[in-house]
Formats: C-alpha cells, structure tokens, sequence
C-alpha cells in the first residue's frame, strides 16, 4: 500500500485531479474523470516531459457513471486503495 505525503489538488472541476508525491518521493498523478479513477506514476509531475498517456498503471476503477467527473480525495483513496501518511499535507481539498 502506497502512502502519501503530499497531496495539491489541481483541478476543482471536472475531472478531479491531484499531484501527489510519495514518502520516497514518487510522483503519482490522480484523475478521476467519466466515472473512471486512475493512478499512474511519472519521472515528473510535468505533464509536458510525459512520454505516455495515463492510463491507470498503478491503480483504475470504474464507477460505471459516464457523466461523473467529481469526486473528493477520500472517495478517490478509497477506491485506489491509496492512504495519507500522518501529517500529509493536503492542498487544494
């Protein structure tokens, strides 16, 4: 189970978004967007330097819902099996 340290929430609307950052420093990028939640892992949190799509490599769900593209980061974590590690720091929530 991955824990993260550091959390900022990029995007409000849809889709939800986060960067987050792991205890060993690993990038993770957040998104749930038409009903579907991924988590995949860059060298960067430049989206730019990025030399594939995201397409759930660490963790995916799929709520069936096409039209939803909100959710808050405890219903993200939860569904990712992902957890904050005490004193994380959360932005943006």
């Amino acid at each position: 189970m991955r824990h993260l340290v550091h959390v900022v929430r990029t995007c409000i609307a849809c889709p939800s978004q986060w960067d987050a950052w792991t205890a060993d420093y690993q990038y993770l990028y957040l998104r749930y967007r038409s009903g579907i939640g991924t988590v995949d892992t860059y060298p960067t949190a430049d989206s730019e330097k990025w030399t594939r799509i995201p397409d759930g490599s660490i963790a995916r769900f799929d709520t069936g819902d096409r039209l939803d593209g909100e959710m808050d980061l405890v219903d993200f974590l939860d569904a990712t099996g992902l957890q904050v590690a005490p004193g994380c720091v959360v932005i943006g929530e």
